[in-house]
């Protein structure tokens, strides 16, 4: 049920990358899509040059291999031969250079995790790094002075644990104050227990071999007040424990949370909706041994293995209803996770997504995204720019809003896109604006019927004046942008002419 894999492939400003100013999309030539380096792969052709046998490889040696034709690169201690992938890579040819005959692994740990990268590049591998020789004592070199110098962050957790006839409770003293439930990632497979929790930007994991047998139901508390986490689970046979159990893999490890992989837990599909003639929501149900709640303005990754190989995506989890949500604040479920996905009729993942049969099984990542409610703090003007699909990450940011930012006066939604079919939960917006009259929302269309008395057009300098009226002169606001590169480009370089700063704006990727 669950996989930790290693960090992901793509390069920064592949169109792979998930920033804050979206993907860089280099056209690939014909012949060259994922598919065709599927087949690649599984052709039998040697793609390493080394016929099969893999090698040991110094710093020295691995430095030769700096051209285009000729291009090794090393991503945690394993070396592959990324020549043939080139003209594959959809960041292009110079992303991939950025790495040749280097060690690439902190480039690739700036992008978010899309493709295992030991799965797409395993016909590549050339070896594995060979291990240095040990610093003679009283020798250490610059680098390891400098690691050994107390580093800035929050402080590192620590847990315990103690035990009742009946339950076993966890306890996890992250030393903050700001801990949620959506803070707190809990997976139980057996007796193996993970319990990643998320502190600013770090990672603190618990991985315990379990001494005893549990049930699968557990439950996670809180108490915000002082920075505690109770992991409380339900012995199986009421009889006293001597020890937890056995360290895991990173247990008890503190770590950045770039330098984490991400973990994965099987899903599966209880129900599929038409939305728009292209559009579908899909209704996940997580395992009941799991405990996982997305924070507001992140996304999870849905795993599906195309052809033999593990093909990942990034989605924004919504509500399932824009409109069952607007009630008194209460905790989001932990039980379903909704996502509202268009289907590419081309495409590669989102085809094999939609065949999909009710009961079958997608694979959900951990949590990821850089999005801070911090940001809405006494916001009292919410402004959201979207296009197509990129509405997906408004969804939790707008209930969010009105559900919990007391400050909030007005939030404003503009929604662009080509017809009115196309338009996502058209009526559960129009009868939101009815119900809050704290919201107000636009649709501008850029390919309208003729009977469409809208907006229409792209984003432009005098959409957005008329849009981002402020209901004060000096009221504090934030801007949401997310669409389509093109389109969040655009409207952020806009947003800069209106003298909009970076700390009020935040772009998703769609």
């Amino acid at each position: 049920m669950l996989n930790v894999p290693s960090q992901a492939f793509p390069a920064p400003g592949s169109q792979q990358r998930v920033a804050s100013q979206g993907r860089s999309k280099v056209p690939l030539k014909q012949g060259r899509s994922l598919m065709d380096w599927i087949r690649l792969t599984k052709s039998g052709k040697d793609l390493t040059g080394l016929k099969g046998r893999l090698i040991d490889i110094t710093e020295e040696e691995l430095k030769t291999h700096n051209k285009k034709d000729d291009c090794w690169i090393c991503i945690r201690g394993l070396v592959y031969n990324v020549s043939p992938y080139m003209e594959y890579h959809p960041g292009g040819e110079d992303e991939l250079m950025r790495a040749a005959g280097a060690d690439g692994t902190d480039l690739f740990n700036e992008v978010h995790r899309w493709v295992n990268y030991e799965s797409m590049l395993k016909e590549c591998l050339v070896g594995r790094m060979a291990v240095k020789p040990a610093v003679p004592k009283g020798m250490l070199s610059k680098s390891q002075v400098t690691d050994t110098l107390p580093r800035e962050g929050p402080s590192s957790p620590s847990y315990d644990w103690f035990q009742t006839e009946s339950s076993v409770t966890i306890a996890i003293y992250t030393k903050q104050k700001n801990i949620n439930l959506d803070s707190v990632m809990v997976d139980l497979q057996g007796d193996s227990l993970r319990a990643e929790t998320f502190i600013q930007d770090h990672s603190y994991l618990v991985h315990i071999g379990l001494s005893h047998e549990v049930q699968e139901n557990f439950s996670v508390r809180v108490i915000e007040n002082v920075g505690k986490v109770d992991i409380v689970l339900q012995k199986r046979e009421n009889i006293s424990w001597k020890c937890l159990g056995q360290p895991l893999e990173k247990h008890d490890s503190f770590i950045p949370k770039k330098d984490t992989g991400l973990s994965y837990r099987r899903c599966q599909l209880i129900s599929k909706e038409d939305v728009t003639h292209d559009t579908r929501l899909f209704c996940l149900m997580l395992p009941s041994s799991t405990h996982l709640q997305v924070p507001v303005g992140h996304h999870v990754y849905l795993k599906l293995s195309v052809t033999g190989a593990e093909i990942v995506k990034p989605y924004t989890p919504v509500s399932a209803s824009l409109l069952s949500g607007f009630r008194e604040p209460v905790p989001p479920p932990n039980k379903y996770i909704y996502f509202l996905i268009k289907i590419y009729p081309d495409g590669l993942f989102t085809p094999e997504l939609d065949r999909l049969q009710i009961g079958d099984f997608v694979s959900v990542s951990s949590p990821e995204g850089n999005f801070k409610l911090s940001k809405l703090q006494e916001v009292e003007d919410l402004f959201l720019l979207a296009a197509g699909t990129g509405f997906t990450p408004m969804v939790n940011v707008l209930n969010y809003a009105l559900t919990c930012m007391s400050s909030l006066r007005k939030v404003k939604l503009m929604f662009f896109n080509k017809t009115e079919d196309d338009i996502i939960w058209r009526c559960e917006l129009e009868k939101l604006a009815f119900k809050d009259k704290r919201f107000d929302t636009e649709f501008v269309l850029s390919a309208p019927s003729p009977e469409w008395n809208g907006k229409q057009g792209h984003v432009s300098p005098a959409l957005l004046s008329e849009f981002l009226q402020r209901s004060l002169e000096n009221s504090r606001v934030f801007l949401c942008i997310c669409g389509p590169t093109p389109f969040t480009d655009e409207g952020v370089r806009l947003l800069h002419d209106l003298n909009f700063s970076n700390d009020e704006i935040h772009g998703f990727t769609a």
